[in-house]
């Protein structure tokens, strides 16, 4: 069966190299207000979901250790089944999304900066885990600075269906966002999507 047609991903490929390296040279720009812009790039995606469904919801949730998940109730992140009979996750965490690279400049996101996808989130991130699960399945799959650090495995389903992004900023990223400031930020992404900081 072969891949789906790209239309925001490259499918072809679980990583890009010299983009993910263009984005780490580049932190400033990418990510302008660290980790608040990184959260709010997570958020986009399940504002975009929201709408195509009509409604949804995502937690935000601050943890011990410095890092921050996103967790939406949307249909979770595609999949397909590669040639060889194993499935494959459409690369929104390691390959650019042509919409805002291709095609900018991009909306703003509520910081006031574009959008640059996901990609950003994990290039930008010392680890990230992304886990979503679909009507006919959950799979989690480890990222190093937008490099998968792990195969793509199945995790046992819960009966949900969604999201869920946990990821640390690189240094220099972790600091001016707190559930305070980011709330007013979050309600503007989209009258659909309900967050819960």
């Amino acid at each position: 069966m072969p891949l789906p047609r790209p239309t925001t991903h490259d499918w072809s490929r679980d990583h890009d190299p010299e983009h993910l390296r263009l984005i780490r040279e580049n932190p400033d720009r990418y990510a302008p207000t660290g980790m608040c812009h990184l959260i709010l790039e997570v958020l986009a995606y399940a504002a975009d979901e929201a709408k195509d469904l009509g409604a949804g919801r995502a937690v935000v949730e601050f943890h011990p250790d410095g890092s921050v998940s996103v967790s939406d109730d949307g249909r979770g992140t595609q999949m397909a089944v590669g040639d060889d009979g194993r499935p494959v996750r459409k690369p929104v965490m390691a390959t650019k999304d042509f919409r805002y690279f291709d095609s900018p400049p991009a909306t703003p996101l509520p910081d006031g900066h574009p959008r640059y996808g996901m990609s950003v989130v994990a290039a930008l991130s010392e680890w990230l885990v992304h886990t979503n699960r679909r009507a006919e399945g959950a799979w989690t799959q480890r990222y190093r600075h937008g490099v998968p650090a792990d195969d793509l495995v199945a995790v046992p389903a819960d009966g949900t269906t969604g999201t869920t992004v946990r990821f640390l900023p690189a240094a220099g990223l972790k600091d001016g966002v707190s559930a305070e400031s980011l709330r007013p930020l979050a309600e503007r992404l989209s009258g659909v999507l309900a967050v819960e900081v």
